[in-house]
């Protein structure tokens, strides 16, 4: 079937079909887990800087196994995961537990999450914008989860050369961000959707990734 013909639950279900099948080996890679202390070190400095040292609330979107929940609530925020792959959001709330960290792990749409308005100070997001199929839709639904001067930060990269799996060679056509972005162009995105104070961080260090990557990889931070 071609792409223009699947609906939206189709093309959902497929992206949800990927990251289901790829839960249990998730964590092992280095651009998805973290596999030394070095590398922890390097995460904690980057979300120490972003988030500060009071207590926030913090909802990490398309949260997966848990990376950036754990790291957040570790350092003492209140964290909410939310994500559609059961599979991923069952070893997030196992890690979670094996922790002791009070982290609300939901199962829900990150384009229609439900949750309430003006709720949460910090937004998180990894590696998911590029995932969905109505990024401006998103945005505008992520602005509306946050308090007066809450803010929006991604980790993102640009992964053009990557091979395409078995799913997204379905639907690629049908996600706009497919392959990542370049960060100015991302930042502009942001700017378009009314965001304010909009920068970009580059994560380029070899620490983070396990080793020097070979994509560009960023944060980018925006405020309501």
């Amino acid at each position: 079937m071609h792409a223009s013909e699947l609906n939206e639950i189709e093309v959902k279900n497929l992206v949800k079909k990927h990251w289901n099948g790829r839960a249990a080996e998730f964590d092992q890679g280095p651009s998805h887990g973290l596999l030394n202390e070095e590398q922890h070190q390097a995460w904690v400095a980057v979300l120490s800087k972003l988030a500060g040292s009071e207590p926030l609330k913090v909802l990490d979107l398309g949260c997966g196994t848990g990376f950036l929940s754990l790291l957040l609530a570790n350092m003492g925020h209140d964290v909410t995961g939310l994500d559609f792959a059961e599979e991923m959001l069952q070893l997030a709330r196992a890690k979670a537990d094996q922790a002791g960290l009070p982290i609300n792990f939901l199962s829900g749409d990150a384009e229609h999450t439900g949750l309430p308005e003006g709720a949460y100070d910090l937004i998180v997001a990894r590696h998911l914008i590029w995932t969905l199929p109505h990024p401006a839709d998103a945005v505008e639904e992520w602005t509306r989860l946050l308090k007066p001067q809450g803010r929006i930060a991604l980790v993102e990269g640009q992964w053009e050369n990557q091979d395409v799996k078995e799913e997204y060679e379905q639907i690629r056509s049908r996600l706009p961000f497919y392959g990542g972005q370049p960060s100015e162009q991302l930042a502009s995105f942001f700017r378009s959707k009314g965001l304010n104070e909009v920068a970009i961080q580059p994560l380029m260090e070899a620490a983070l990734w396990g080793g020097m990557p070979k994509h560009p990889r960023y944060l980018v931070i925006a405020q309501r």
